[in-house]
């Protein structure tokens, strides 16, 4: 058997055994007291404000006050979409969910909201 040395299997430092820790040297950040332009910490919590109803917003058009009727449509619609595993529900499934919130067509059709009237050819 040769008296060869092996390899030490312990993993070795790069820095000086000497030398401080990296993270000890600067001081830790956390512990400086830096002065801030604008405090925007309150000190309460706005989730526990009380006398506020949550409103309901919708995303895309950031409308904040909804109907009572929009509202019981909404929710009917998250029922459904709930109840039926149906995240996107069709046309067809919206229709049927007015329908079951009595709704009917009674009257005959009127131009579409925001949709320009094209006369007649």
């Amino acid at each position: 058997m040769s008296n060869e040395s092996t390899p030490s299997l312990t993993p070795q430092s790069t820095s000086s055994k000497n030398e401080p820790e990296r993270r000890l040297r600067s001081g830790d950040r956390r512990k400086r007291n830096i002065p801030v332009a604008v405090e925007r910490r309150s000190g309460k919590d706005r989730r526990t404000e009380k006398g506020e109803r949550r409103r309901q917003v919708d995303p895309t058009t950031c409308e904040k006050d909804y109907t009572e009727e929009e509202i019981i449509f909404m929710k009917a619609m998250d029922q459904y979409k709930r109840a039926n595993r149906r995240p996107f529900p069709t046309w067809s499934e919206v229709l049927e969910v007015l329908r079951s919130l009595g709704y009917r067509k009674t009257e005959t059709a009127t131009a579409l909201p925001g949709v320009p009237v094209q006369p007649d050819s």
